[in-house]
């Protein structure tokens, strides 16, 4: 399968498993410390992911070479992940989706500085659109909320952690030396792992973990395999083949999803008016999966952008 068709079928795993962690992930976010949350995760997610590195011989002396890689992934994925449940205390499932579709803007911004990948006139157009439809969803469809300014907290926290998000995804192959996919995102999971326990030893020493609701546990499992292991792994995956616009473009499928995923758990279908800015960031999407180039200088499909050297 040629590398642009295999990233673009993990970005569109990557959107829908993506989505069932803000499913799951409001109805438990009230119920345990957002960084313990997400210390956990990354500790069951890391040691999942070593176990599949040593399984398929991914563990090389080369993976541990200038270990501050991993942490500077790290920081950055671990304020996404905290923020995003942190938001969901407040903010609808569906809301804080359409932050993380915000994305796409500013990891084509990131791409340019970073990697100096450029943007057709057409993918510009498409983030546009999807902009537009985010925004749309995130104000709830009301003109007056958006006449005001009026953002929910919730939504507001999460996009500090979207800029975190944003900025990873270039940062992949301008850091990344060659090592296998699954070594790399363990050594990245782990580095968090390490960071949040030292950040937050005193409140994961406090969590009355025996006594946590069966939800809290549902979401861990998911959010720890599902939605770390395998997320962290088809987006390194994809961010050494697709440009960072691109790769990010998937992030407009995950409101559709979250929908999808609350009507799987029996939650209720959002507004009418609430779809027509899911309907743009759809159309975005369609339109930055064109096949013209989105990169100049590097494109996409090199095989040397994973090295640098």
């Amino acid at each position: 399968m040629p590398d642009g068709r295999a990233g673009h079928l993990a970005m569109l795993a990557f959107s829908a498993l993506v989505a069932g962690s803000f499913a799951l992930g409001s109805l438990a976010a009230n119920d345990i410390d957002p960084v313990v949350m997400t210390a956990a995760r990354f500790w069951v997610a890391g040691l999942v992911l070593l176990a599949a590195s040593a399984a398929t011989g991914q563990i090389e002396r080369s993976a541990f070479r200038a270990p501050w890689r991993y942490f500077v992934l790290a920081a950055l994925m671990s304020v996404y992940f905290a923020t995003m449940f942190e938001g969901l205390k407040t903010a609808p499932p569906v809301s804080t989706s359409a932050v993380f579709t915000l994305t796409p803007i500013m990891a084509a911004g990131f791409g340019w500085l970073l990697l100096r990948q450029r943007l057709t006139g057409r993918m510009a157009l498409a983030l546009s659109i999807g902009g537009v439809g985010a925004l749309w969803v995130i104000f709830r469809a009301d003109w007056g909320a958006v006449r005001a300014l009026d953002v929910g907290k919730g939504e507001a926290i999460f996009f500090i952690g979207c800029i975190g998000h944003a900025l990873y995804t270039p940062m992949v192959p301008l850091v990344k030396r060659g090592e296998g996919t699954l070594i790399f995102a363990c050594g990245t999971l782990l580095a968090g792992a390490l960071l949040l326990t030292v950040y937050a030893w005193a409140d994961i020493v406090a969590t009355p973990w025996a006594d946590l609701p069966a939800i809290v546990w549902i979401t861990l499992a998911y959010i720890s395999v599902a939605a770390s292991a395998s997320t962290f792994a088809l987006l390194q995956f994809a961010a050494v083949r697709l440009p960072s616009a691109k790769v990010m473009a998937y992030t407009y499928l995950t409101p559709s999803w979250v929908i999808c995923w609350q009507l799987a758990l029996g939650e209720q279908a959002p507004p009418a008016l609430i779809l027509i800015g899911i309907g743009l960031t759809v159309l975005a999407l369609f339109l930055l999966l064109r096949d013209d180039s989105a990169v100049s200088g590097r494109t996409a499909t090199e095989p040397n952008v994973v090295g640098g050297s």
